[in-house]
C-alpha cells in the first residue's frame, strides 16, 4: 500500500505580493514528493488554517519578503491551536523582519511565537525540505 504524500500548505502572508519565491518553493516541494496546496500571495492566517484543515495538511509553510512577517505571523500558533491544529509544524522564511538583525535573534523570536523553524532570506529550498522531513519524521 502506497503511503499518503505529506501535505504542505504554502503561501505568502499578509499584504506581500512577492510571487517568485512562492513558485520556486512550490516546484521544489512538489519535486521532493510533497503534495502542495499553494495559496499564492496576500494570504491571511485564517486562509492558511482553513486550507490546512480542508487538506488535512501535515505542515504550514509561510513566506514573507516585504519585512512585515513578524507582525503578520503574531498569534498564528494560537489560532492553529484554537482551530484544532495543535501540533501542526509551522515553518516561516524569507525577509521576515524589518531592518538588519542577527538571524539567530530573529529565529528566537519566531520560535517564541510558536514556529518550529525560521529561515533567513535566500535559504535554499533543499534546506527547508530537509527541515520538513525532520519535522514530519519522514525517512529518506
Amino acid at each position: 500500500m502506497e503511503q499518503r504524500k505529506k501535505v504542505l500548505v504554502i503561501g505568502v502572508i499578509g499584504a506581500d505580493v512577492h510571487a517568485v519565491g512562492n513558485k520556486i518553493l512550490y516546484h521544489a516541494f512538489t519535486q521532493a514528493g510533497f503534495e502542495v496546496v499553494n495559496l499564492g500571495v496576500m494570504v491571511s492566517q485564517e486562509e492558511y488554517i482553513a486550507a490546512a484543515i480542508e487538506s488535512n495538511a501535515d505542515a504550514i509553510v509561510i513566506s514573507s519578503l516585504y519585512g512585515q512577517g513578524e507582525l503578520d505571523c503574531q498569534g498564528m500558533r494560537e489560532k492553529c491551536n484554537e482551530a484544532g491544529l495543535k501540533d501542526i509544524p509551522l515553518v516561516v522564511g524569507g525577509n521576515i523582519v524589518i531592518g538588519k538583525h542577527d538571524f539567530a535573534e530573529v529565529e528566537k523570536r519566531f520560535i517564541a511565537m510558536g514556529f518550529d523553524r525560521a529561515f533567513p532570506p535566500g535559504t535554499a529550498p533543499e534546506t527547508t525540505i530537509q527541515a520538513l522531513r525532520e519535522l514530519l519524521h519522514m525517512e529518506d
